[in-house]
């Protein structure tokens, strides 16, 4: 996609640089930028010039992804929780050379309801980290980001540097399930469980207009696992578009839940 409107593009080497001129937007991989007409947009300001690490070690054994990690650096990322990366990545289902490009950052700033990297951020307990106009910095965990289907919490100024993941989700057990329309389809609903000592953690992308999760007992049963999905869904609403209606999504993240929580307590058997 052309972006007809743009007249200039600038890189960012330092902080000072993400200040945004009227019409300037910023761009990282542009995979969705460049996907569709931008009007309005006059100006392109370049994130992947900031030299940012894709990812470093926190001091507790976590992991900070910069908002300018691709998707791609995500799959090879040195952490314990490799297999439930891939998994999201995957659930994406896009090409390599489209994951070569696609950020982090871009895919928590869209905020999707079936973006694979705020599953993945929030279902680990990730907190964003965002830079504020003053020079200062927030954070708010990924959960609440999102705010909707499309709507983040951003404020005019600021700029999402990185989400920090803490180590002992990292090292937790994780199941995933997902269900889709179709087998190619985009994900229709997403459900990923974490074990933690004393609680299973549930986290619910997709089916609802922003992640939802859920803190059960350690050892679940099916009734209490299906009516804290409906209390959810009902608290929430379920989302409804192309690729599946609010019925269905309800049903299939309740199907999928049972299965988390089921494959995970197999696993501590």
């Amino acid at each position: 996609m052309d972006l007809a409107w743009v007249e200039s593009h600038r890189e960012v080497a330092d902080r000072a640089g993400l200040a945004l001129a009227p019409g300037e937007r910023l761009l990282a991989g542009g995979t969705w930028l460049f996907s569709a007409p931008q009007p309005g947009v006059t100006g392109l300001v370049d994130l992947t010039t900031t030299g940012w690490s894709p990812w470093e070690p926190r001091p507790d054994g976590g992991l900070r992804l910069a908002a300018t990690c691709t998707v791609a650096q995500v799959r090879q990322a040195p952490w314990p929780a490799s297999r439930l990366a891939r998994q999201c990545a995957d659930a994406l289902l896009m090409s390599f050379k489209v994951q070569a490009a696609a950020t982090v950052g871009g895919n928590l700033c869209l905020g999707l309801p079936a973006g694979a990297m705020i599953a993945l951020t929030a279902s680990l307990g990730g907190e964003a980290v965002v830079w504020t106009p003053d020079g200062a910095e927030r954070r708010t965990p990924v959960a609440a980001f999102v705010t909707g289907a499309g709507t983040v919490d951003l404020r005019p100024g600021e700029v999402l540097r990185a989400v920090d993941l803490p180590g002992p989700a990292l090292r937790a057990p994780t199941a995933f399930g997902r269900a889709s329309l179709t087998t190619y389809g985009r994900s229709a609903a997403l459900v990923i469980g974490r074990r933690d000592p004393d609680a299973v953690v549930l986290t619910l992308t997709a089916s609802v207009p922003r992640p939802v999760v859920l803190t059960l007992p350690p050892a679940p049963d099916e009734q209490v696992v299906r009516a804290a999905v409906a209390d959810a869904g009902a608290a929430v609403g379920w989302y409804a578009d192309v690729h599946g209606a609010p019925d269905w999504r309800a049903a299939q993240t309740a199907r999928l839940a049972v299965g988390v929580c089921a494959e995970l307590a197999g696993a501590a058997s």
